[in-house]
Parts: C-alpha cells; structure tokens; sequence
C-alpha cells in the first residue's frame, strides 16, 4: 500500500511538471504587478499570441495580449499612461490587463468580458439585446462567432489548468 501511495505521488509530481512545461507563465512580473487576475491574464495570453511579443493578427492586433491599436490607445488615454510600443512585453500587458478589469468591472461575468475582449464590445452589447446569445441581457452564453466561441472553450481551459498549477 505503502509503495502504491508513493508511486502515485511520483506520478502526481511528474504530471505537475509535465503541465507546468506545458503551461509556463513568463512575464510574471509584469502580469502580477498590473492584472486583477493574473491567472485569467496569462491563459488570455497563451490563446491570444502564444508568449510571442511581436505577435501580429490579420486584423492588426499587436503583442502578447494582441491589443488593436485603437484601443490600445483608448486605454492608454483612460489611465494616463504614457505612450509605448505595443511590441514591449510590460507596456502590452499594462494595457491589456487594464482593458481585461475594465471589461470584467463592466459585463461582471468572464464569458461575456471574454467575448467583448475577442470581438468587441459594440458585438457583446447586440448578442446582449439577443435572446439566442443571452437569457438575462446581462450574460453571454453563445455568440454567432464560432471563433469566439472556441476562444472562450481555449481560454477557460487555460484559466482552470493554470489555476491548478499556479495557485
């Protein structure tokens, strides 16, 4: 019994380090300094760019956080910070954990400020107004985007494994 318990500790443990290889969490200075959540701020960092600073969307999303660049400034703007480049790992993650708080303060649910954060707010507050998206006009629960919606299954996931891991 004894030898059992000690196997399933060993595996416990290498299965631990094998998700904490799989799930990193660099930049978590900068993340931890800036976010209301830091770990909900890095599994939107892992689905958003992959760690990668220099990340470029099709759409013209920027950095790690892929932060468009309008509203890049608008939070910039709302806060007073000064200017940066969107490519700089600590000025992205500033911005971008600024907007995600301000999203979670405004929708008061992580799926619906999830979904502002991937297609916009102007979306969330339609799908909002719409039966087929939202029950109570307050919370999302689909969107018509099945690349929203994947983005919310990815980074759920990624919230709860990083949970595990990390707190």
């Amino acid at each position: 019994m004894r030898k059992l318990s000690l196997a399933l500790a060993a595996l416990s443990a290498a299965a631990i380090f094998l998700y904490g290889c799989l799930f990193p969490y660099p930049y978590r200075k900068e993340i931890e300094a800036g976010s209301c959540d830091p770990l909900l701020t890095i599994a939107v960092i892992r689905a958003e760019s992959g760690f990668r600073a220099n990340a470029v969307s099709g759409a013209g999303a920027v950095g790690l956080m892929q932060l468009m660049p309008e509203t890049a400034e608008y939070v910039r703007a709302m806060h007073g910070y000064a200017k940066g480049e969107l490519t700089d790992p600590a000025y992205n993650i500033l911005l971008g954990s600024a907007y995600l708080s301000y999203l979670l303060g405004k929708y008061r649910d992580i799926d619906t400020a999830l979904a502002a954060y991937n297609a916009g707010e102007g979306r969330v507050s339609l799908w909002l107004r719409d039966e087929a998206y939202s029950q109570d006009g307050k919370t999302i629960l689909s969107t018509p985007f099945p690349e929203t919606n994947g983005y919310l299954k990815k980074v759920k996931k990624n919230f709860k494994i990083y949970r595990i891991l990390y707190r």
